[in-house]
């Protein structure tokens, strides 16, 4: 066995399968089941206003993200699925987090199944960038690129993700930094800013 892989080991565990429901864009008995309300999105919208009238009218569910986890060792891909809601925030499209990873040096695959809207991606010396993701596309995130979906449509914007077992989910400098963008709808039509 090559030394390089000897050193790093990896969980053994044995195959398995996922069965998953595209339309609704859910995977059939996840492990772990992360639902994110308007509460929980404190601090990443421009009116702070606008967040807790939401909040106080209901507090709605902005996404969720199921998952079938492998251990988060090199070597394992991770995968899930994200169900991002239509709505806004004020005039601010629905969003999620948003992250890097903690193993900044690692990419991640997003495949959009249904609905539509953007992939914004940043690296922390201020380049920014984004992708429109809708049916039959797929986004790549570089390594060192910090990264958030936003709902640009009037249905729920599902996506498949898959990034190595070891990468992590660093939320804390996004919420420090922001994004340099952000994408509003007026007036019926998309601005990103």
């Amino acid at each position: 066995m090559n030394s390089t892989l000897e050193a790093q080991e990896t969980t053994f565990i044995e195959p398995f399968s996922v069965d998953y429901d595209l339309v609704e864009g859910a995977m059939k008995n996840p492990t772990n089941h992360l639902v994110r309300r308007a509460s929980d999105m404190r601090g990443h919208y421009r009116d702070a206003a606008a967040l807790q009238q939401l909040i106080d009218t209901g507090n709605p569910v902005h996404y969720e993200v199921y998952e079938r986890p492998v251990p988060e060792q090199y070597g394992h891909l991770m995968f899930c699925i994200s169900d991002l809601r239509p709505g806004t925030v004020g005039e601010e499209c629905f969003m999620t987090k948003g992250h890097y990873h903690t193993r900044l040096n690692t990419g991640e695959i997003y495949l959009a199944l249904r609905g539509r809207g953007y992939m914004m991606m940043k690296t922390n010396d201020g380049k920014c960038r984004y992708e429109e993701f809708a049916p039959g596309r797929m986004v790549y995130v570089p390594p060192y690129w910090g990264h958030r979906s936003i709902n640009t449509g009037s249905e729920p914007l599902i996506s498949f993700c898959v990034y190595p077992g070891d990468a992590g989910h660093n939320y804390g400098d996004i919420e420090r930094e922001g994004f340099p963008r952000r994408v509003f709808l007026r007036n019926g039509k998309i601005h990103v800013e």
